[in-house]
């Protein structure tokens, strides 16, 4: 096992729970963490001087600008740019000073729209991307990319995870920009509480789509930082999907929402199906542990909890 792991991104959904199952499973490995305030990613200087001062023998780049259809749709300028310059400027800086092993956080987004499914990692390239997020896309096959090349060009150890759709602790709850399974868990929770008799949904609900917890993401990673030869890029996802409608259906049981879904067809859709196949994570010895049930369940509980102590994440 590494001796120490900066973790980028500590703060958001995926780097916070990175930094819980290091710290619960490895207590030993010095884990390192810096604010947004105190370093710029996208500073390369600033990376630089900060990677020789602590010396990390491996990097977890889960930094990112992420956010649903809605906020991709809007925002593609900042979603492209803001990802491309931290993770240029960290990736570089990261070979610059000696860092061995670096492990890219991606996103199934980066497949095409009409890949074959499940979703294969060698679909890359092959078609289209998903309009709705294809800056973001786009930003990621470049990070993707240039970890890749990195360790072809220079032998160092530098590859990707792919995770699918994520939800858990830390998730952005804002009612437009948010992704899909935290947006709907908000939406239904404030119609419960209204006593509303129906509750809407963007799209027409027909669309597929596959959710990890992002506990098991985080024990993939970890797994994938002790594989001495991993993939370049790896899916991680459950292998299992279900609509859009059929979520909502899920989260308004757990809630305990008795009112009628409705669907809204003049809002996009997205890709209209995006599942993962994970044969090749589960050949290096990494399964998914939390179903969607105990997920969903699971995070309502954080989601109560977070709004009791004011401090859900909207932004």
């Amino acid at each position: 096992m590494l001796e120490s792991v900066f973790v980028a991104g500590h703060r958001g959904m995926v780097g916070s729970a990175v930094c819980r199952k290091l710290r619960a499973d490895h207590p030993e490995v010095r884990l390192i963490t810096r604010p947004r305030s105190e370093l710029d990613l996208s500073d390369y200087d600033a990376v630089r001087l900060f990677l020789e001062e602590e010396k990390p023998q491996a990097i977890v780049f889960a930094a990112a600008r992420v956010g649903g259809i809605e906020a991709n749709r809007r925002f593609p300028v900042e979603f492209m740019s803001d990802n491309l310059r931290a993770q240029l400027a960290t990736i570089t800086a990261a070979y610059d000073t000696g860092v061995q092993r670096l492990l890219f956080l991606g996103s199934t987004c980066i497949y095409p729209r009409h890949a074959a499914q499940p979703i294969r990692e060698d679909a890359l390239l092959t078609g289209p991307l998903e309009p709705t997020n294809e800056a973001y896309a786009l930003a990621k096959i470049c990070g993707l990319k240039l970890c890749q090349f990195y360790r072809r060009q220079y032998g160092v150890l530098y590859h990707s995870v792919m995770p699918t759709n994520l939800y858990g602790p830390g998730d952005n709850y804002h009612p437009e920009h948010s992704h899909v399974l935290p947006a709907l868990l908000r939406r239904i929770h404030e119609a419960k509480e209204a006593n509303a008799a129906e509750v809407v949904i963007w799209g027409t609900g027909k669309p597929r789509r596959e959710f990890l917890h992002v506990d098991d993401l985080a024990a993939a990673i970890v797994h994938l930082l002790n594989v001495e030869d991993p993939p370049d890029w790896v899916n991680v996802g459950t292998g299992v999907d279900l609509s859009i409608l059929e979520l909502a259906q899920l989260i308004a049981d757990i809630v305990g929402f008795r009112g009628r879904i409705v669907t809204d067809p003049s809002m996009p859709d997205g890709m209209p199906q995006k599942l993962t196949d994970i044969s090749r994570i589960r050949r290096l010895g990494w399964e998914p542990r939390i179903t969607l049930a105990d997920g969903i369940r699971r995070t309502y509980h954080e989601f109560l909890r977070s709004i009791d102590e004011g401090a859900l994440r909207s932004i």
